[in-house]
């Protein structure tokens, strides 16, 4: 191998060398810039799990109180409905009794004229 070979070689690696600590800038950059990202990352976080425990977690408990009181008196309307729609049933035999009634009234007096 000659002296040029040789230098050629050599300064082929070297560029060569060049380009991988280009690349290893350009990755660190990158990773600085994940960086960034992943610490606004982390105060969104802690700013929304503030928000969860401050905010959301007792608008939670005032619902889950305010059900228990519309359930009990969900609890104290539902026997009156029952009572209606007992009612109802008995009111609806009623009408087709006397439906029925009418019209064996009708035909008894028609057997008579």
């Amino acid at each position: 191998m000659t002296e040029n070979e040789k230098l050629d070689l050599i300064l082929t690696k070297l560029e060569k060398l060049d380009k991988i600590e280009s690349d290893m800038q350009i990755m660190k950059n990158e990773i600085l810039g994940i960086t960034n990202e992943i610490q606004e990352l982390k105060q969104k976080v802690t700013s929304l799990e503030l928000h969860i425990e401050n905010a959301t977690d007792k608008n939670i408990q005032l619902l889950a109180e305010n059900f228990v009181e519309l359930t009990k008196k969900l609890n104290q309307a539902i026997p009156v409905a029952d009572k209606n729609l007992a009612y109802e049933v008995k009111v609806n035999y009623l009408l087709e009794e006397v439906q029925s009634l009418k019209e064996e009234l009708a035909k008894l007096k028609n057997k008579i004229a």
